[in-house]
């Protein structure tokens, strides 16, 4: 029976690969990927058979995967972040299960560290509260359903991370979030990432203002970058890292004892 394991290859470069990913990639007699993923790790793929296909051939790429599995080749097929946000899990399983090949190919899918996290570890504890993550590609998603997502999830107050945020010919859904921001009409702290984990890593820290005001033509925002937007609880720390509280500063003194007033309410 052949093999393919589906290797998330964590936010960006090699930075954040798990060990488990890395001995899949070793292990592997084949190795396929979007063109840009594979230049992406160029140490585990050297001396190795790689497919790879442009964007927007996620099919091709699978389905050529599962035929070299079905020959009882050992593939791994690499998806950036973790596998199974937006990204080539669902494709995968979907696939395997309509041309039912369970007992055919032997599976399996290993996590990474999607760019969320990766964000995350490197400005503070932004994500401390609930959190959501939208994706403002709207290639397999309607653009109104989009919008609609993201205006819920501003009413309700989560940390939003914001996934594919625009192309240079998918500029609506970008503007459509913006103008939300705007009309939420509270300003809010907004995390920029843009190639995480990559040697041209940029992380910014601005005002949802200045984020609105940027608009679509923004440099720093393209469909490598990785969007924050803080909810109201949201701030900077003296030294400027952004911290979303959990709240355990209104419950306990610095000792740890329980405040009193908390325990009057509860």
């Amino acid at each position: 029976m052949g093999k393919l394991t589906l290797v998330s290859t964590g936010a960006g470069g090699s930075r954040y690969l798990t060990n488990e990913a890395i001995n899949a990639i070793e292990e592997a007699e084949l190795i396929v990927a979007y063109t840009k993923y594979a230049k992406d790790l160029p140490e585990l793929v050297e001396g190795k058979e790689v497919f790879t296909t442009p964007m927007t051939k996620e099919i091709e790429r699978v389905q050529h995967a599962i035929d070299e599995a079905k020959k009882g080749r050992r593939v791994a097929l690499l998806s950036n972040g973790d596998a199974n946000v937006y990204a080539m899990g669902s494709l995968v399983v979907e696939l395997l299960d309509t041309l039912d090949l369970w007992d055919t190919i032997e599976y399996s899918a290993l996590p990474g560290i999607s760019s969320v996290l990766a964000l995350a570890s490197e400005v503070g504890a932004p994500l401390s509260q609930d959190f959501c993550l939208i994706s403002l590609s709207d290639r397999l998603t309607d653009a109104q359903l989009i919008q609609k997502r993201i205006r819920f999830a501003l009413e309700a107050d989560f940390v939003i991370s914001i996934y594919n945020p625009k192309s240079k010919s998918r500029l609506d859904p970008y503007q459509g979030m913006l103008d939300q921001l705007k009309a939420l009409g509270e300003e809010r702290i907004v995390v920029i990432a843009r190639d995480l984990g990559r040697e041209n890593q940029i992380i910014k820290v601005v005002k949802s203002s200045e984020l609105v005001e940027a608009g679509v033509q923004n440099i720093d925002v393209n469909m490598s970058t990785t969007l924050l937007i803080g909810n109201s609880t949201t701030k900077l720390t003296k030294d400027g890292r952004v911290l979303t509280p959990r709240g355990y500063l209104n419950k306990y003194d610095l000792s740890g004892a329980e405040k009193g007033e908390w325990s009057k309410v509860n």
